[in-house]
């Protein structure tokens, strides 16, 4: 008898989120949950919309029990919902930077704890964790959402590895620059007047949103995760750009550090 995949989407109110949920849902074979901190987000979706603020154990565990309690599984985690923050590392207050990985680190790291003996008990499971290019290339005043992203890549790695008996699947999605509302979503450390920094991170700030403005269709996320999700065996990583996004990773490799350091500069 077959039985359609219950899915679940963090931040599914806009940009990549939203894309993954409504593409998945208009697919055969899903019961696709989308979430949101708040559900007035949760407007023109064809998904089931829930409450969940991934900063909060209370909210994450309430959100798992509901789609537990209705189905009694989970087969794909999602771990999408993350918020964006820039400015110099010596001004961003320790309260932000705090805040930031609780949302990006602390909460996709909690969901899989409360979804993983769910897995366990059905020998089966996906976890695809949206990381983001940043987490493999360091660009000026990014540091913090940089350490996040690279942090949870390598979580999902090493975790990989960890539940491999378990017939769970774990992968990393990292995507460059996507249309996506998150310039707007995204903390800002203050432009301090006559501070060392304030010219270059000005300038800096504006090529940032300038390239977000630019990115692509998120869509091409959600066909990727359909893909994904009906591969048996997929790959732990795959990264999502353009291709000089995706050279750019490899010219960090092979390229002596200072002088990959000077290119980056120059762009950023």
């Amino acid at each position: 008898m077959f039985m359609s995949k219950v899915v679940l989407v963090t931040g599914g109110s806009s940009g990549i989120g939203k894309s993954i949920a409504n593409y998945l849902n208009s697919k055969n074979g899903f019961i696709v949950y989308g979430t949101s901190r708040n559900l007035k987000n949760l407007t023109d979706v064809n998904f089931h919309p829930l409450k969940l603020d991934v900063s909060s154990e209370v909210s994450i565990k309430k959100c798992v029990d509901h789609i537990i309690e209705a189905h009694g599984k989970i087969d794909v985690l999602i771990n999408n919902a993350g918020v964006g923050i820039t400015g110099p590392l010596e001004e961003i207050p320790n309260s932000e930077i705090e805040k930031h990985f609780k949302t990006n680190l602390f909460g996709p790291i909690n969901l899989i704890k409360k979804v993983l003996p769910y897995m366990r008990v059905e020998n089966r499971g996906l976890i695809i964790n949206i990381t983001s290019i940043a987490g493999h290339i360091g660009t000026p005043y990014r540091s913090v959402y940089s350490a996040g992203k690279s942090s949870l890549d390598i979580i999902s790695e090493t975790l990989s590895m960890e539940v491999k008996d378990f017939n769970i699947n774990v992968v990393s999605i990292a995507p460059g620059d996507y249309l996506t509302d998150i310039s707007s979503r995204r903390y800002h450390s203050a432009l301090v007047k006559g501070s060392p920094y304030e010219k270059k991170y000005s300038s800096s700030l504006k090529k940032m949103n300038k390239n977000v403005s630019k990115g692509a269709n998120p869509i091409k996320i959600a066909k990727l995760v359909f893909k994904i999700v009906n591969t048996k065996n997929p790959k732990k990583s795959y990264i999502s750009g353009s291709a000089f996004e995706k050279f750019g990773i490899i010219l960090k490799f092979i390229l002596p550090q200072r002088f990959f350091e000077y290119l980056v500069l120059k762009l950023f």
